[in-house]
């Protein structure tokens, strides 16, 4: 198991926290953080993956989520499900970025630096 990097390590972001908090903070208001962060920090390459990473699996998870939630019984085991998946991956990437990891989900990781270069606020 990897460690929170060390107070030598860590880096400061435009916004005054520790690059590995910021990233965290990505995470934890699923897509509405992510876009937060997404337009406050300019500095952190770290915290701006994360956060376009947090923005494009929540967004859409969420209006899924939303939509099937009105659909009786198969929709709402859907819904449940998603949000299990959407627990569950809330974990990891906050864990990841506390850790500093750049770490990539599955196609959100690629669409993210993919259109972090393309995104400038």
């Amino acid at each position: 198991m990897e460690e929170a990097p060390t107070e030598a390590s860590l880096k400061r972001t435009s916004l005054g926290l520790d690059e590995n908090v910021e990233g965290l903070l990505a995470y934890l208001l699923w897509w509405v953080s992510g876009i937060i962060l997404l337009l406050l920090e300019k500095e952190s390459d770290l915290v701006r993956f994360h956060a376009m990473q947090s923005t494009i699996i929540f967004l859409p998870l969420w209006i899924a989520i939303k939509i099937f939630s009105y659909i009786p019984l198969l929709g709402w085991i859907i819904a449940d499900l998603l949000g299990l998946i959407g627990l569950i991956v809330w974990i990891v990437g906050m864990v990841k970025a506390y850790q500093g990891e750049r770490y990539k989900f599955p196609i959100a990781g690629d669409l993210a630096e993919q259109w972090l270069g393309k995104v400038e606020v």
